[in-house]
């Protein structure tokens, strides 16, 4: 946790009454933020809470309706993004917008590439990127090609690139989602030093933990408004969920009591391998329950659930219902009533340039251009998206404008509109605020209530114990073991799942 910063201190940011429409929902009704110079700023709400779009206010992506931005002092007005840039703002959004065939020091001097004449200065391009790499701890050459680094790597890239134009305010959107444990210490690392400079950083994250470990103060939003403000070290996580989302954060953690389920044996997965990835046998989900596939980065459960679902080669023997299934497309997956929810939502679960009712109809993520009638994809879609509780304007709105929560559950909507039988999820709660979890989590129990067989891989085992009915661990491609989390306990649990032992 850092410092709390000294009240005497002005502000570097104020924005008072912010207010924000778009066709058909109000995003953000009145909503105030004071940021102070060397501090970590936590913005927590639910998605859809209006955090994405007061932030793209701050960074001139949005224009408000109503409402003051003052930045040390002084009123701004943005017309675009790079007026927020000249005011000393920079965003880290989420999905990191780097370019991946260009170098990292091509990237961090997009825009403001050091030249004479309008010829390019390589060599003192390459200075200054080297020299700001090493200003956030950063080990890799300024030739390498984005690409080929590691999200990681990528992260810090992005963090280099807000010191090339001297941001002294710093917006990180779930900078730690992907990243492992030693990753997120050096962010937090490259984070302090920030702020040890005097900038400061506007911290955006559902972890709870790194919200007490880093941050400083924390402004909650609920539906638009203020929900809460306080300082970190007065305060505790069941005060900031309770604030973010009231009565949810039960149904996420609390696992309801045992259910009995039938014997049918709706996926029986007695083998599938691929060679030097995984070697997975003797699986089986029965209809109605909840199977929970819990591993460590690379155990192999991505893989798994892709070669399920048709969407890489693999030697598969797999029986459903009883029958013998030709998983070897995706078409054949859906075709056996599979459905997918992928780990990458907006680049293997959506069509970002489509509107929300078509995303919802689509009947399949890849291999099939099937598509519903409109009417009849609305009418079954529509009720299902109330249920998910999925916050939009009007059938007809880009789903790109949605939040990533609400863009998540409209994935999952389009196989409830099916007859899904056996539904696929990986790491569906990524990104997402507890209140989120829970409303997807309540929607995957009703499912399975109706009889499908469900098949979740999470790296949140706390969420794994909560909804599941057993939990079969992965380590390095091989399953190895098998749980009830009613009577295994989680740090059993978490045993087998890094040493690949039962017991």
């Amino acid at each position: 946790m850092t410092a709390v910063i000294e009240e005497a201190t002005p502000p570097v940011l104020t924005m008072r009454g912010i207010r924000k429409g778009f066709p058909g929902t109000l995003a953000l009704k009145s909503v105030d933020l004071d940021v102070y110079p060397g501090e970590v700023h936590c913005l927590l709400g639910e998605n859809g809470a209006g955090k994405s779009t007061l932030m793209k206010i701050l960074a001139g992506s949005y224009t408000p309706d109503a409402g003051v931005i003052s930045i040390g002092g002084a009123e701004v007005k943005f017309s675009g993004p790079l007026d927020g840039i000249r005011a000393g703002i920079s965003v880290i959004y989420q999905e990191l917008d780097l370019f991946a065939d260009l170098t990292v020091a091509q990237n961090l001097f997009l825009g403001h590439t050091p030249s004479v004449g309008g010829l390019v200065k390589r060599s003192t391009r390459r200075r200054l990127a080297a020299d700001y790499l090493k200003r956030v701890g950063a080990k890799f050459s300024p030739d390498a090609v984005v690409g080929t680094l590691p999200l990681a790597d990528q992260q810090l890239t992005a963090i280099a690139r807000a010191l090339t134009t001297d941001a002294r305010i710093i917006v990180m959107d779930e900078p730690t989602a992907t990243l492992g444990e030693a990753d997120v210490e050096n962010v937090f690392n490259v984070i302090r030093r920030l702020t040890d400079e005097g900038r400061a950083v506007i911290y955006i994250s559902h972890r709870m933990d790194e919200i007490r470990d880093i941050g400083t103060r924390i402004t909650v939003l609920r539906d638009g408004y203020n929900a809460a403000k306080y300082a970190v070290a007065d305060t505790d996580a069941d005060r900031w969920i309770g604030d973010m989302i009231g009565d949810k954060k039960a149904e996420l953690t609390e696992h309801r009591d045992a259910r009995e389920f039938s014997d049918v044996e709706a996926l029986n997965i007695r083998s599938v391998s691929i060679e030097g990835l995984i070697d997975v046998r003797d699986v089986v989900v029965r209809k109605g329950e909840i199977v929970g596939l819990a591993g460590l980065g690379g155990a192999g459960r991505t893989t798994l659930l892709s070669a399920l679902f048709g969407a890489r080669k693999a030697k598969r023997d797999v029986q459903v219902f009883g029958k013998q299934a030709t998983l070897t497309s995706v078409r054949a997956a859906v075709n056996h009533h599979f459905g997918l929810v992928p780990e990458s939502r907006k680049t293997e679960g959506l069509f970002l340039g489509l509107s929300v009712a078509r995303n919802a109809g689509i009947a399949s993520l890849r291999g099939s251009s099937q598509v519903l009638p409109r009417e009849r994809s609305w009418a079954t879609s529509a009720p299902i998206l109330e249920r998910l509780s999925v916050k939009f304007g009007k059938p007809g709105q880009e789903i790109r404008l949605l939040s990533g929560g609400n863009q998540q559950k409209v994935v999952l909507a389009k196989w409830l509109a099916r007859d899904t039988r056996v539904l696929l999820l990986d790491e569906p709660t990524r990104g997402l605020d507890i209140g989120a979890k829970a409303d997807l989590y309540r929607q995957v129990r009703i499912l399975a209530d109706q009889g499908a067989a469900v098949l979740v891989a999470s790296s949140e085992l706390g969420e794994l114990m909560a909804n599941a009915d057993r939990i079969v661990v992965m380590h390095e491609g091989r399953n190895v073991a098998d749980f009830d989390p009613l009577v295994s306990s989680e740090a059993r649990i978490s045993h087998a799942i890094i040493s690949g032992k039962a017991s």
